[in-house]
């Protein structure tokens, strides 16, 4: 199937999914516009596995938290209850250069796998499908090995008085 056609066959259905997650007509038709422009750079990593529609899903899901993080909106997702809230924004704290070179530190002697999806999502800007599909496992176990990346590194920082 062309693009076009994919973008012609689900545009709606997108849309309407970004609709019910912004309630702003206007947010919903950017973030829809977001998700094509997203899947059209990244549909050779569509193996047709799964359904297009799922797949387009998962990237406007991705795109609108990435938006609400961004905006620092608080998106009416559920958080699991055993998430640690935090004062601080995690990307302010990585982008400060002092910082910044304390988590490379940490990150040199990082095992793998968390290393390589902690450098593929944050320094590459790869989605967790996409770094499943690199380590042959799911966009699930991409996004959970990531969280515990992050958290080793949340507790490094604030072991050393970062956080």
């Amino acid at each position: 199937m062309r693009f076009e056609e994919i973008y012609e066959n689900y545009f709606k259905d997108v849309f309407r999914l970004c609709l019910s997650l912004t309630k702003n007509e206007e947010t919903a038709e950017d973030l829809a516009q977001e998700t094509f422009v997203k899947a059209l750079t990244a549909i050779d990593t569509f193996d047709g596995s799964k359904d297009i529609r799922a797949w387009l899903f998962t990237i406007s899901k991705n795109t609108f938290l990435s938006e609400c993080r961004k905006r620092k909106w608080i998106a009416d997702v559920e958080v699991p209850e055993d998430t640690p809230s935090t004062d601080q924004d995690f990307l302010e704290v990585i982008s400060d250069k002092e910082s910044a070179v304390l988590i490379h530190k940490y990150l040199h002697e990082m095992k793998e796998p968390y290393k390589e999806v902690f450098h593929l999502r944050v320094f590459g800007e790869l989605d967790f499908e996409q770094i499943g599909d690199i380590f042959g496992k799911s966009a699930s176990w991409a996004r959970v090995t990531f969280y515990r990346a992050k958290n080793d590194i949340k507790k490094y920082m604030s072991e050393n008085g970062e956080i």
